[in-house]
């Protein structure tokens, strides 16, 4: 009987902490992580705070992006993860193109965005 009860206040618990967020499953990697992971160091040190202090967007694959996107991506939409203040003087913001299954990084590069 203890080991029920046990039992059905660690599910209750796990359910809750799940529920608010505090416990992610682990293929349920954010979008700016997947990002931020397939950048160089040197790209990594461009990033002043977080790699959440970026834009998701979800974008067509165009003239001004498709010099940044693998040519081999025959998708027309991809995300765009643009990190926010990597912009210097010489380049604009660094952006990380995501494929829709928001996991694949198909490209980066410096946006004029």
């Amino acid at each position: 009987m203890r080991k029920l009860v046990l039992i059905t206040i660690l599910i209750v618990l796990s359910t809750t902490l799940m529920g608010c967020n505090l416990i992610q499953p682990k293929d349920s990697v954010s979008i700016e992580l997947i990002a931020f992971n397939s950048l160089t160091d040197e790209e990594k040190d461009l990033i002043p705070a977080s790699p959440k202090d970026s834009i998701v967007e979800k974008v067509t694959v165009n003239d001004e992006n498709k010099s940044f996107i693998d040519k081999n991506y025959d998708k027309d939409q991809v995300y765009a993860v643009t990190f926010n203040n990597t912009e210097t003087n010489s380049s604009g913001k660094l952006t990380v193109f995501v494929d829709l299954d928001k996991e694949t990084v198909v490209g980066k590069g410096f946006t004029s965005k």
